[in-house]
């Protein structure tokens, strides 16, 4: 069981252990070139706030089996506060809401990628920085100044090692010795993580230490994995269907 083997280690939230799997131990930043972390961070959001559950995943007709997973809805189930300040915000904002948006529209919603000048309001501003923050108060980042040729930024070298590569390990495992060969057995967080790693395009960050044998079977399970249908898995999913959900959106 992954969650007992967790128990004893500081508790992360899906976007916090994006965010730390895609920055840069030394430098504390995330790639220039990676232009998928910010709607990666966003589905982390809907995850987490599904497998809560403070959302629910309400197809347009569930009851047939052509309406695509991306079609789904999002539909507020509690707006109890969580005591997470994105978490919340992004409650608000589903409450806000006159009429209900699909999961892929919610994540572009987030991201602030909208024509609708009416709907900006939605986008969730500093995203990085502010689960950059909280990883400081967790003791896993610091904060630092760096001095670039037409910019100072603030950076977040990682801290506390032993917190990323536990969180690497866990997942080199769920592809490896743990490998379930089934979704559905998988933890659930475990599952997320790996949906999210590859929508953020920081896959490559968590295999990237093994042995070259090793590193091809993790990345061919995981390519299966996530080749896998993602409204047939999300029917079978009990309670885990946003997962699914924002995975169709990412391979739209």
């Amino acid at each position: 069981d992954d969650d007992a083997d967790d128990s004893k280690d500081i508790r992360l939230t899906l976007m916090e252990e994006v965010l730390l799997l895609g920055l840069k131990d030394k430098e504390g930043y995330t790639s220039f070139w990676n232009d998928c972390i910010s709607s990666g961070l966003r589905g982390g959001i809907l995850i987490e706030l599904g497998l809560a559950p403070f959302l629910q995943e309400c197809g347009l007709c569930p009851a047939l089996c052509c309406v695509s997973t991306l079609f789904f809805q999002v539909l507020l189930k509690s707006d109890t506060p969580t005591g997470d300040v994105l978490l919340d915000e992004t409650l608000r904002h589903i409450k806000a809401t006159e009429s209900a948006e699909t999961v892929q529209t919610w994540i572009e919603l987030l991201t602030g990628e909208t024509w609708n000048p009416f709907k900006l309001q939605y986008q969730l501003r500093n995203v990085r920085e502010r689960i950059a923050k909280a990883l400081v108060e967790k003791g896993i980042l610091t904060t630092e100044k760096q001095n670039f040729l037409l910019f100072d930024m603030t950076t977040h070298p990682v801290s506390n090692a032993t917190e990323k590569q536990r969180l690497v390990k866990k997942l080199q495992e769920s592809m490896l010795e743990r490998w379930m060969n089934d979704p559905h057995r998988m933890d659930r967080r475990t599952l997320a993580l790996l949906v999210l790693a590859h929508s953020s395009d920081v896959l490559e960050n968590v295999f990237a230490s093994l042995a070259d044998d090793k590193y091809d079977v993790a990345m061919n399970r995981t390519k299966d994995l996530l080749d896998m249908d993602p409204e047939v898995e999300a029917a079978k999913a009990r309670g885990a269907e946003m997962i699914w959900a924002v995975l169709a959106a990412f391979n739209k």
